[in-house]
């Protein structure tokens, strides 16, 4: 699933192509806006919160949208064939007389207005890539305030568990839970309790932004039986959560032991 710094450059994607356009052509191929027609309508822009995308109008209504396991935003020119969106996998045609924003495999959509957003992210934590998430002073940001308290509202669960809840911060997914507690050697299993959360919190920020502007850096997610690039153990994946919610950890068996 797409992680906060992949959704906050879809955002900005999304922004170079229908930020203070008019659209000549909008569908939300959804069951509850199949009827809903927004040409004419202007988009004032879109804001990533978390894993989420809010796409706001000139007329007080925001499209919102969550990618999921398969969703992607893909811009391409109008009147191309791919802007015709034929694919029965197009879930929002948003179209500028020059380009076209297709929604693919979207896992949601809705339109509500915009004073009501709150009530579809309302319940998440902070943004962890919001800008006034932290000040990167001794201090805590108020957003990494809140998250602090969130977390120690967690007790004793496990810190791959807190990490993956975006209750409690929002945007972080299996790529960046595995890269914060491998730079601190953090056994992923860890109660909770037993980790600094503004130490791995912030550490993770970091990592995104590094993402976001586009030097990534990837040790050991997906590396499974490759050499740990600290020590050279192989790489070993473990699982967060329950199932029907389970998600996988990769971790290094010697730099992060019990």
């Amino acid at each position: 699933m797409p992680e906060g710094d992949a959704l906050r450059m879809t955002a900005a994607r999304l922004d170079e192509t229908l930020a203070g356009r008019r659209l000549v052509r909008g569908e939300l191929r959804w069951p509850t806006a199949a009827s809903v027609d927004l040409a004419g309508r202007t988009v004032r822009h879109t804001r990533p919160f978390g894993k989420h995308l809010l796409t706001r109008l000139d007329d007080g209504r925001t499209i919102h949208s969550h990618l999921r396991m398969d969703g992607a935003w893909r811009v391409v020119a109008t009147g191309s064939q791919a802007g015709e969106a034929w694919s029965q996998r197009v879930r929002a045609v948003l179209t500028t007389p020059d380009r076209t924003a297709i929604g693919f495999a979207l896992g949601r959509l809705d339109l509500v207005p915009t004073a009501q957003e709150h009530e579809l992210v309302g319940h998440l934590g902070p943004d962890l890539l919001d800008d006034g998430f932290d000040t990167g002073a001794g201090v805590p940001g108020p957003g990494l305030a809140e998250a602090v308290a969130r977390w120690d509202r967690c007790g004793a669960t496990r810190v791959c568990d807190v990490l993956l809840d975006q209750r409690v911060v929002a945007g972080i997914g299996t790529i960046w839970l595995a890269e914060s507690l491998f730079a601190h050697r953090i056994f992923p299993w860890t109660p909770a309790d037993e980790v600094d959360p503004v130490v791995v919190l912030r550490t993770a920020r970091r990592l995104m932004q590094d993402s976001v502007a586009g030097s990534p850096t990837i040790r050991v997610h997906g590396r499974r039986d490759r050499p740990c690039p600290r020590c050279g153990t192989p790489v070993a994946r473990g699982q967060a959560r329950q199932p029907p919610d389970e998600r996988p950890v990769f971790w290094c068996p010697t730099c992060q032991a019990r």
